[in-house]
């Protein structure tokens, strides 16, 4: 058993459907677990439509609707010459219904937000698994809100592993008997009640390490526009190098310091079940990658950098000028909670603590305003936040250059710049 997942650029337009058919070709005679996300800027848009349908807004619901509907519409007319083919009707009447959509209920914006967005996923999967019955596959299409279940946390659900689990051996495997390929969503689950829930974004990821890990998979690979991981990402390094192997920990450390090529939560069901893992090429499918997987021998071979801009560095001090102790972290974590403020670096002195947070990601003001009355706040904006991993002074002078060095941190393996 093999689970691919293949995202949003890998079934954007028809040429890229076709070649999701292409690369299962090469696996013929494989039982296989396809993970599709939404097709394309799908998902923005959806985004659109679940805040006007929070807001009684029908007209953008319908401007929206019909945008997507037509988008669609055209990845089905050159996949499909003939009209007769049942997934006209079977996206037509999801379009339909999004169309019609109105928060009657008043429910949370969350819960609107994950009833709306995760079409985008079963709008996906509908095409991709009638195209490849039409090209011969031995495909099957598979509701993911049946089998993933989670909890009624909207928009970052948590898996209840016990009962997916349990749900994908009764009510998914036994089809292997009947079919070579099932296609299901990603991204999305279900609670016990029957709610559409969301991972978070791009959870696609997570939702194949989930199967995998549900239906003790042979290995797990994630089919993207580049070659595998690289060291770092080209918008903002020369000279990029593939990782050709790292381990499970290594990947950890990655993806929790943003390495963006890989979702977070995937990695750890798969090394818990030492699964590998394999970042490959949808353009160039029969070339290596990157794998992860339990061997650490590799890790230290090549330094890797990881960049987040558009930083911001917010500095606690008591307006009593007592010390920074215990007591006082945990205030200053409580508010911080509240804020859902998301940490990516955090330092104290005797008489501050400073904390750095994605500038877009953060409401500045209301943080402000929950810490004004005890505690003095500064704020400085405009920063970047440089990780290296296996760094040497070599690498830490080439990302230095001419900029100033607000704050640095070291550990043996990993050293983290703020940089202006």
């Amino acid at each position: 058993m093999k689970v691919f997942k293949f995202g949003g650029a890998s079934v954007k337009d028809p040429n890229a459907v076709r070649n999701v058919s292409n690369i299962l070709r090469l696996f013929d005679g494989e039982k296989r677990i396809i993970v599709i996300s939404a097709m394309g800027k799908t998902t923005n848009a959806l985004e659109e439509i679940a805040k006007a349908v929070h807001q009684n807004n029908p007209l953008v619901v319908k401007e929206k609707a019909t945008f997507l509907r037509d988008f669609h519409t055209e990845i089905l007319n050159d996949l499909f010459p003939k009209k007769e083919n049942g997934i006209f009707e079977t996206i037509n009447t999801i379009f339909d219904q999004l169309e019609a959509a109105n928060n009657q209920n008043e429910s949370s914006f969350d819960e609107v937000y994950d009833s709306i967005v995760s079409l985008g996923e079963v709008i996906s999967t509908h095409i991709v698994t009638a195209f490849l019955q039409t090209e011969g596959h031995s495909a099957r299409w598979a509701n993911a809100t049946q089998l993933i279940r989670t909890n009624h946390k909207f928009r970052e659900a948590e898996i209840d592993w016990r009962t997916t689990e349990t749900l994908i051996t009764q009510d998914f495997l036994p089809y292997f008997s009947e079919v070579d390929i099932q296609v299901t969503q990603g991204f999305i689950g279900h609670t016990s009640d029957g709610k559409t829930t969301t991972l978070g974004r791009e959870g696609s990821d997570f939702t194949a390490g989930v199967f995998a890990y549900c239906t003790n998979a042979e290995s797990v690979t994630i089919w993207k526009d580049v070659p595998g991981m690289l060291n770092a990402d080209p918008k903002y390094f020369d000279d990029t190098v593939k990782l050709d192997k790292i381990s499970f920990r290594e990947a950890i450390e990655l993806s929790y310091y943003g390495a963006s090529v890989i979702h977070p939560k995937t990695i750890k069901p798969l090394q818990n079940k030492n699964i590998p893992l394999y970042v490959k090429s949808f353009i160039e499918p029969e070339k290596d990658g990157t794998t992860i997987q339990a061997d650490a021998t590799s890790d230290t071979l090549v330094p890797s950098f990881i960049f987040k801009m558009n930083q911001v560095l917010v500095s606690i001090t008591p307006r009593d000028f007592s010390f920074i102790v215990e007591e006082n972290l945990s205030d200053i974590f409580i508010r911080l909670a509240r804020a859902n403020a998301k940490i990516n670096v955090m330092q104290n002195s005797a008489l501050s603590f400073s904390i750095l947070l994605d500038r877009d990601k953060i409401d500045i003001s209301q943080l402000l305003g929950l810490f004004e009355n005890t505690y003095q706040v500064t704020v400085q904006e405009n920063l970047e936040l440089v990780t290296i991993r296996h760094y040497d002074d070599a690498t830490i002078q080439r990302v230095k250059g001419d900029k100033t060095v607000i704050l640095e941190q070291k550990t043996l393996e990993t050293a983290r710049l703020i940089l202006q």
